[in-house]
């Protein structure tokens, strides 16, 4: 049998499970994670070894106490959260006495191919196992070791538990397994790619299975005319330079051509974190009078800057007339992932909010809030920025499907 047979063949014990067993199991393993601090850590320093610390994916691959911790801490939220299995979603009874429900039930096998990211292992196996589904994992070369410990310790507790090991079965960190997972038609139900938008275009363009595109973020914050510095400042800042190489990091500050005064205030806390500015002729020319920010990070846009996921200490600022120029800067350059207003003005907020084609739309607040758990969910198996089946932040909802139930006394169809 293949990896993906024996992974499977994991769907009709993992289905059967009771709720409370699979709660007990994510408890168990957070509680794993928080006793092996040690062995994770040790097995993440030796992928760290191999990264440069100047990469922006650096910081996504490192794991720390304070993370694993928090891995752990996301893990017994989602034991905790609701079953999403078993929910009857639609119930009707039609005239000739037919009983007919909608029943939310699991995927089966759900695939993910991760590059850098190995907290990405442990929240995979909650949300797919809290849901009934078996996961199979495609990480990167650059996290191996990371992922193989994570694996290895979730195994541990499978096992304990009288599971097979294959509900949650690492793949090779070879290209040749990630084809073989996009063609694994009949064995994996569904495949879902996180990472850079060269990852996701060559999983949608390659894959044979049924794919759920999460997103490569290129994200804007629009500064209006009625936006307070203060606010924008702090919005514009924590959305850029939270975490710069995250889908939901601020990619563009776009700015009402009248509020150009207040530029220098807004972009201002952002030297203190070296962030390049790459600036259309109108905004480069306000920061560059009187030191409105550091001229060895100021630089002219060129043709690639919009429409760039920057993953790195690096923004573009592009200066708009009407609040009708920035929905079209969106329309054209945006990935559809996060996008912001800041404004004091509701009627400007609402024409934003309902123009704007994005999963997450937010008036006076930053695109870092996109993320499962700031949601509420628990975790998150990633951020769909597709309009089939799910969109934003997925978790346990979203990775199961459903099944009609129909129950009759021996009517016939004439």
């Amino acid at each position: 049998m293949t990896l993906f047979d024996t992974a499977r063949a994991t769907c009709t014990q993992l289905a059967a499970l009771s709720d409370a067993a699979r709660n007990q199991i994510l408890l168990d393993t957070a509680a794993a994670i928080d006793a092996s601090h040690d062995f994770i850590l040790a097995a993440n320093r030796e992928d760290l070894a191999h990264m440069d610390a100047a990469n922006p994916m650096y910081d996504r691959l490192k794991l720390t106490p304070e993370r694993l911790a928090g891995i752990a801490s996301d893990m017994r939220h989602v034991a905790g959260l609701p079953s999403p299995l078993g929910r009857v979603l639609k119930h009707t009874v039609l005239p000739n006495g037919l009983d007919l429900k909608r029943v939310s039930v699991p995927f089966g096998v759900i695939g993910v191919v991760y590059e850098a990211r190995p907290n990405v292992t442990f929240d995979v196996f909650a949300l797919c196992f809290k849901a009934g589904n078996a996961c199979i994992l495609k990480g990167g070369k650059d996290a191996d070791a990371s992922n193989r410990a994570g694996v290895s310790l979730i195994a541990s507790v499978l096992e304990r538990h009288g599971l097979p090991a294959a509900a949650c079965t690492l793949l090779p960190a070879t290209h040749e397994w990630t084809a073989q997972l996009l063609h694994a038609r009949g064995k994996v139900d569904l495949v879902i790619p996180r990472g850079s938008k060269r990852l996701i275009d060559f999983v949608r363009e390659e894959a044979t299975i049924p794919v759920i595109e999460t997103g490569a973020g290129v994200c804007h914050a629009y500064f209006d005319a009625a936006g307070d510095v203060d606010k924008g400042a702090r919005i514009i800042q924590n959305a850029k330079t939270r975490r710069v190489s995250v889908c939901n990091a601020l990619d563009c500050l776009l700015l009402h051509a009248s509020r150009l005064a207040d530029l220098p205030a807004l972009v201002r806390p952002m030297a203190e974190q070296h962030v390049r500015l790459y600036c259309d002729v109108r905004a480069l020319t306000v920061l560059r009078a009187e030191g409105g920010y550091p001229a060895d990070l100021l630089h002219s846009a060129d043709a690639d800057t919009f429409g760039t996921e920057f993953q790195d200490y690096a923004m573009g600022v592009h200066v708009v007339d009407s609040i009708d120029a920035a929905l079209a800067h969106i329309a054209q350059y945006g990935s559809g992932h996060s996008e912001c207003i800041v404004t004091e003005d509701a009627v400007a907020a609402r024409q934003f909010q309902t123009a704007v084609d994005a999963a997450c739309v937010y008036w006076n607040a930053p695109t870092s809030f996109t993320d499962g758990a700031q949601f509420g969910l628990g975790a998150e198996i990633g951020i769909s920025t597709q309009k089939l089946h799910a969109r934003g932040p997925m978790a346990l909802e979203e990775i199961t499907t459903y099944k009609w139930l129909i129950e009759g006394n021996g009517q016939t169809r004439p």
